[in-house]
């Protein structure tokens, strides 16, 4: 029986079983995708990553998956595995280059913690708050701040502000997100005086109820702030955004955006790993 070793860490987060659990599956560029698909069904994680060689002068490369899907980028995996990796010696500790979907991304080792610079950023259209705030299970009288619009920096996401009492009780409503083709929802309130966003990621149409730590939203909140006006347009300038507290796995995502000009340049997300389980699990049989 051929079998794989992976790791299990928990990311964004000091100590073990907070932040978001990653499943880190290694040596695995002989893998299918469709065996890789069934693999992260198996861990049931929001996301697994898997390692494979680089192809394009990067140090390594990643494919990531949920229980359903496979995504371009996600931040959680790509700082869990950057720092799995150098603590087991596969990468040095330092600046190192990912290789993923969505393109090279610039990582920065040291210890337990990775720096993550997000792709290109960029701020999309406006949205109707209706579809999004019935998926969330809120109303119109939840909102609060700039209009709920589309941002990216490596991964699209649709965000959502509201009160900080409407963050605590949102809950996924999976028949109107089914009704309204909400495959994901980031609701967040923000603290303009600690520069803290508070935030939930409900990600019914990609297999995640719920998401722990989005690392890959909280490089993008970034420009929405920007655009907003709601963090400086000229320099750089760091924020925070909480998440999990909700779900008992309470996160941190650090985080910076570089801008010039109003426009946003830059984004980067940092946080901690913590290693709390390894193994080895059985190659599923290719179609």
């Amino acid at each position: 029986m051929q079998t794989r070793s992976y790791e299990i860490v928990d990311v964004f987060t000091d100590r073990p079983y907070a932040g978001n659990p990653l499943a880190v599956v290694l040596d695995g560029e002989e893998l299918r995708t469709e065996q890789m698909q069934t693999l992260a069904a198996e861990f049931n994680l929001s996301e697994t990553v898997f390692v494979l060689p680089p192809s394009a002068g990067g140090d390594y490369r990643v494919r990531i998956f949920t229980p359903v899907e496979e995504l371009p980028f996600a931040g959680h995996p790509s700082v869990g595995a950057a720092v799995t990796l150098a603590r087991l010696g596969r990468i040095p500790s330092g600046d190192v280059v990912q290789e993923c979907a969505a393109g090279p991304l610039p990582v920065h080792v040291a210890d337990d913690r990775a720096t993550l610079t997000g792709g290109e950023p960029v701020l999309g259209a406006e949205v109707n708050p209706a579809p999004l705030l019935a998926a969330a299970g809120l109303t119109a009288a939840d909102l609060v701040g700039p209009a709920p619009r589309v941002a990216s920096a490596g991964m699209e996401h649709y965000f959502l502000p509201v009160t900080d009492a409407a963050v605590a009780r949102a809950s996924v409503d999976l028949a109107a997100a089914r009704e309204h083709g909400v495959a994901k929802v980031y609701v967040f309130s923000w603290d303009a005086e600690r520069r803290i966003a508070h935030a939930r990621l409900f990600g019914p149409g990609i297999g995640v109820l719920e998401d722990p730590a989005t690392g890959s939203a909280a490089l993008a909140i970034g420009v929405l702030l920007v655009g907003a006006g709601l963090l400086p347009g000229d320099g750089r300038t760091d924020y925070t955004v909480v998440q999990g507290a909700e779900m008992g796995r309470p996160s941190r995502l650090d985080c910076q955006v570089r801008a010039e000009g109003g426009r946003t340049l830059e984004t980067r997300v940092s946080g901690q790993v913590v290693a709390v389980a390894r193994g080895e699990i059985a190659v599923p049989p290719s179609a």
